[in-house]
């Protein structure tokens, strides 16, 4: 596969409709109009991150993504820790994009629940998760070309009728209370937002797991990061600003979970709702096929790491002889994801915000590590004014974990579930792996490294 096949994949993962409709919304609900300040502060952390996903995907090209290249800068402990929590990430993140899809599929069929939504939807896309990368490929990007025309279209219902001035959303940002009134935005309220926005982002460094299928992938994989991350920023934050600028600050607007689906109908009628309702479904089961297919090379890894017992490992490696996928790696992601559908949306959304942040920042570790020991010596892409991007994003990190963990709804639940899956993982570490032994990590044709 060519570096633009791996981008459409890549971009599809973050998803730019289905993350502004499903995912925006929780941004605005926090920060209420400083969701804008908060996209623009969230991107740059991102942007951060993302060289250094360049450096580490460009050294370590595999397909056990953030897993496979804390290991191996900076150790077997650190590396499973992130295996635990990433497993958790992105299964989580497959549910709680096929759960949203109920929302815009019962505005075409009205008599259908979010669960049914969601398990077809996930039937759906582990069925095309088994075709063919290059397939995949092509998939991905006629989808992602209809909701990019899509976002375009709720820009314009933003920007040629706005309501509310640029200095307002920047000076003087505010938001719905919990008394349910107008009030100005806190440094809490930007943070918890900000969290949020980086949540919506999250999938640019994804095309890591594509290394093992990507031409030149120590070249490449760096690129599709860093035009994944621009395309994802400026594809959601265009259309939140336009939103913020056209649609009244009331607490009813801020409050909303379907803000922009409301916005759409207000400003272009039942027909170019239902359209967009259309899109945005498309968007969601285009995102699950990529999130899928990025799983499935995680858990695929797992098995060729030895990380479960011997026939399990053995399963999971199984590749297809036409397609060329790791089949019951791509079942099993399907399976697991439609499990999780059975919780709460809610829950399943709050307990990956403080997980991501923590990933992020063992990454980040990592880069440093990996100068400093010269694990990552090899790398085709480094990083420019290193060591500020990592050491910068950890600052911000500790900052947004911070605020959740001091908030005392939603930031505590998913701070105690970050915590929890740490203490798994490392105890999975100790009294299974490090019994068996020294935990070798395997690259492409099996050798060990």
């Amino acid at each position: 596969m060519k570096m633009i096949g791996c981008l459409m994949i890549t971009v599809s993962c973050v998803t730019p409709a289905s993350s502004v409709f499903i995912v925006i919304p929780g941004v605005v609900q926090q920060a209420g109009s400083g969701a804008l300040i908060c996209a623009l502060i969230g991107g740059l952390i991102s942007l951060l991150i993302a060289y250094v996903y360049a450096e580490l995907g460009s050294a370590f090209p595999l397909s056990g993504g953030e897993y496979a290249m804390v290991a191996r800068a900076m150790g077997p402990l650190p590396g499973f820790i992130i295996l635990g929590l990433n497993l958790v990430v992105l299964m989580l993140g497959i549910a709680v994009i096929a759960l949203g899809l109920g929302t815009y599929v019962q505005a075409l069929l009205p008599n259908t629940s979010a669960l049914a939504d969601a398990l077809v939807c996930l039937a759906l896309t582990t069925f095309c998760a088994l075709l063919s990368v290059q397939t995949n490929a092509l998939i991905t990007g006629l989808f992602l070309a209809l909701e990019l025309i899509a976002l375009v279209v709720v820009a314009a219902l933003g920007f040629l009728e706005p309501v509310n001035t640029w200095a307002s959303l920047i000076t003087n940002p505010m938001v719905a209370n919990a008394a349910g009134q107008i009030a100005p935005a806190t440094l809490n309220n930007i943070g918890l937002g900000t969290s949020a926005a980086i949540f919506a982002f999250y999938g640019f460094g994804s095309a890591v797991y594509l290394g093992e299928e990507t031409q030149g992938a120590s070249r490449h994989i760096a690129r599709a990061v860093l035009w994944a991350l621009a395309i994802s920023v400026v594809s959601q934050s265009v259309p939140l600003a336009a939103l913020l600028l056209g649609a009244p600050a009331t607490a009813e607007a801020f409050t909303s979970g379907t803000m922009f689906g409301d916005f759409v109908l207000a400003r272009g009628g039942p027909g170019l709702a239902m359209a967009m309702n259309l899109a945005v479904a498309l968007a969601i089961i285009n995102a699950n096929i990529a999130i899928v297919i990025l799983a499935a090379r995680m858990v695929f890894s797992t098995g060729r790491d030895q990380v479960w017992s011997g026939p399990i490992n053995r399963a999971l490696v199984r590749i297809d002889a036409r397609y060329k996928t790791p089949w019951v790696a791509t079942l099993v992601t399907g399976g697991l994801a439609g499990l999780l559908c059975l919780f709460d949306f809610s829950l399943l959304l709050i307990a990956s915000g403080t997980a991501l942040m923590v990933v992020y920042g063992f990454l980040c570790a990592a880069v440093i590590v990996g100068r400093r020991n010269g694990a990552t010596a090899h790398a085709v892409y480094r990083m420019p004014f290193f060591p500020w991007p990592p050491v910068l994003a950890l600052i911000a990190f500790a900052y947004v974990i911070y605020t959740n963990v001091t908030d005392p709804g939603t930031g505590v639940v998913s701070f105690l579930a970050t915590t929890i899956v740490l203490a798994a993982s490392a105890t999975y570490y100790q009294f299974v792996l490090k019994r068996r032994g020294a935990w070798v990590l395997r690259g492409p044709e099996g050798n060990a490294s």
